[in-house]
């Protein structure tokens, strides 16, 4: 008979990490930060809380190194940062050498403090599971490399059995999503490819997804059994990972924090600041 530990039925649940994408949101004034709060202070204020953030703001734009050396300077030395690749990396698949030579320039300062977990690849919708497209994914893992990536597909194209191990080839790990049942879209697959598993939360406000304000794209309050529905999904992450990365990127008014909190709540990983949050 095999006798079991204490506790390691609930192991899996200390290899997920828990965060939100992006933090710097006027519209959490209120909802999450303080009035008054300086925004210079959001950051510092966020890491209170939670030990990991996804930076989508490279995605727009390249910053200079010292704009991710000074986000590394106002956390506590246990946070980390997933950053997002730079749209003309993902939607516009560059190969101009300069693009990559800024971008590994500008995430250099985290990696050197430690606290670089990885890229996260955002493909858009028009990115199609084709010979280009499998091309690109190639370039890209050499341009990053020795960097963790992982590719977000949006097309469900991307959900055919081959992909996972052409993923595991590359070296690519596979982000998970939680998004609308529309169609095109892709499904809420769980599967880990490296070492390092990860999940993305949209929401599921289908009718917002395809308007013209991207951020009422993501407005969108999760319920405690869609999170429960996940659970066992995250539990198969966890298992086969190191760790897996969890953000909340419904961040409209503040609700990324919400389903955070909730999330944690469900994993019984609550914490004084969730006493109290309406659910």
């Amino acid at each position: 008979m095999t006798m079991s530990t204490p506790g390691a039925s609930s192991r899996w649940k200390d290899k997920l990490r828990i965060g939100t994408s992006g933090f710097s949101f006027p519209d959490w004034v209120g909802p999450f930060y303080p009035k008054g709060l300086p925004r210079k202070d959001f950051l510092g204020f966020y890491a209170r809380e939670f030990d990991q953030v996804e930076i989508n703001a490279t995605y727009y734009r390249i910053p200079p190194p010292r704009t991710l050396a000074a986000m590394a300077e106002r956390t506590p030395p246990g946070f980390r940062f997933l950053v997002k690749a730079n749209r003309e990396m993902t939607h516009r698949s560059s190969s101009d050498p300069s693009v990559y030579a800024s971008f590994r320039e500008a995430v250099e300062p985290l990696r050197t403090a430690g606290k670089l977990e990885g890229v996260l690849l955002q493909f858009p919708f028009s990115f199609h599971n084709d010979v280009s497209s499998r091309r690109h994914l190639g370039f890209l893992r050499r341009e990053l490399d020795p960097l963790p990536v992982w590719a977000e597909f949006r097309h469900a194209g991307w959900n055919r059995p081959p992909v996972f191990p052409f993923l595991r080839d590359l070296g690519i790990g596979f982000c998970s999503v939680d998004e609308p049942e529309l169609p095109g879209l892709m499904p809420p697959v769980a599967a880990a490819t490296t070492s390092g598993g990860y999940v993305r939360f949209h929401g599921r406000n289908a009718g917002t997804w395809w308007g013209e304000d991207p951020h009422r794209r993501y407005d969108w309050n999760y319920t405690e059994d869609e999170l429960r529905g996940w659970l066992k999904r995250l539990r198969g992450l966890a298992e086969q990972t190191e760790t897996t990365y969890v953000f909340f990127n419904n961040c409209y008014m503040g609700r990324a924090v919400r389903g955070a909190r909730l999330l944690r709540r469900l994993l019984g990983r609550q914490t004084a600041l969730d006493l109290g949050f309406p659910t």
